[in-house]
């Protein structure tokens, strides 16, 4: 019986590098717009939370007495943070998804 080579037929045998650097240069960009546009859904979440915590601090009793500076910049933070993660996991997988559809030469 003669013996078979498996390793030779494997995927990582089969792809080059040159492949290889094309992916990882395609994963950086859909990261890059990822970010910037969670970047950008954070700045509008920060205005969109504080003006009405702010204002509400200001004018509603209950929020003046329980309210202290930590817990508005508490409510604020998680807002922006939650935009920004929410905003760059869509746009990454969004991005994604349609290049693996429709592959774009200009990679």
């Amino acid at each position: 019986m003669a013996k078979r080579n498996v390793a030779a037929n494997s995927p990582v045998e089969r792809t080059s590098l040159a492949y290889l650097d094309q992916k990882l240069a395609m994963a950086k960009r859909y990261s890059h717009e990822g970010v910037k546009a969670g970047a950008k859904a954070a700045v509008v979440a920060t205005i969109a939370t504080a003006i009405p915590t702010l204002a509400s601090v200001r004018m509603l009793p209950w929020a003046r007495a329980n309210l202290n500076h930590t817990a508005q910049a508490l409510i604020i933070s998680t807002v922006a943070g939650a935009a920004y993660f929410i905003v760059a996991d869509k746009t990454v997988l969004k991005t994604a998804r349609n290049n693996s559809f429709n592959p774009s030469s200009k990679a």
